[in-house]
């Protein structure tokens, strides 16, 4: 196995990279590996004036502005809202080298336009880690710039970089506009997803 000098850590993009370099050696839990190696090399999808970046700490205000509009896009708003413990904690993983989850932006202009959401994990099935896209978002008022396709393809390339041979998400079967993008840049796997909420007052 290869070995890593010894580097002293001065700030948190060093440790990123530090981490990034061991994991890509290991295979394990990938942090900003692919990250830092693409998007940190300059390497970005630029068309139509659309910048897909790693997403920063002071993206907060417009990163939550899209996050609560693709929460509520899926009926978590109001009542249902997701509390504002998990919005925080999500935040804060994305810059937590020691978490799997990743989080890019498609900016235009100064202004976050799109989001995606996506982490790594384990599968019995392959050695390589699985990359999985759980959110995909875009401002309504830029639809149909192929923000969304951008975002996808983004992921795609960071997740090789990873090591990662197979990208994955889901999507709710009555959005039929999204569906259109996807049948065109993946296949449908043919596998429905079941899901049961357990209640911790159950026994």
């Amino acid at each position: 196995m290869q070995c890593v000098k010894a580097t002293r850590l001065t700030n948190r993009s060093s440790r990123r990279r530090f981490v990034a370099r061991f994991w890509a050696l290991r295979y394990a839990s990938p942090k900003t590996a692919p990250l830092s190696a693409r998007l940190n090399s300059g390497v970005r999808s630029r068309m139509n004036k659309i910048v897909v970046r790693e997403v920063r700490s002071d993206d907060f205000s417009q990163w939550l502005q899209l996050w609560t509009g693709y929460n509520a896009f899926y009926g978590r708003s109001g009542t249902t809202a997701l509390p504002h413990e998990i919005t925080n904690t999500t935040w804060q993983r994305i810059f937590d080298p020691a978490e799997p989850v990743h989080a890019l932006v498609a900016e235009t202009n100064g202004k976050i336009v799109g989001l995606a959401h996506y982490l790594f994990h384990r599968s019995t099935i392959q050695i390589q880690p699985t990359c999985y896209l759980q959110d995909l978002f875009t401002e309504p008022q830029a639809r149909g710039l192929g923000i969304g396709q951008k975002l996808i393809f983004s992921v795609y390339d960071l997740a090789k970089s990873a090591g990662s041979p197979r990208v994955y998400w889901q999507t709710h079967e009555t959005n039929a506009t999204a569906m259109r993008l996807y049948d065109k840049i993946a296949e449908r796997s043919g596998f429905i997803v079941y899901r049961k909420i357990l209640d911790s007052s159950e026994t």
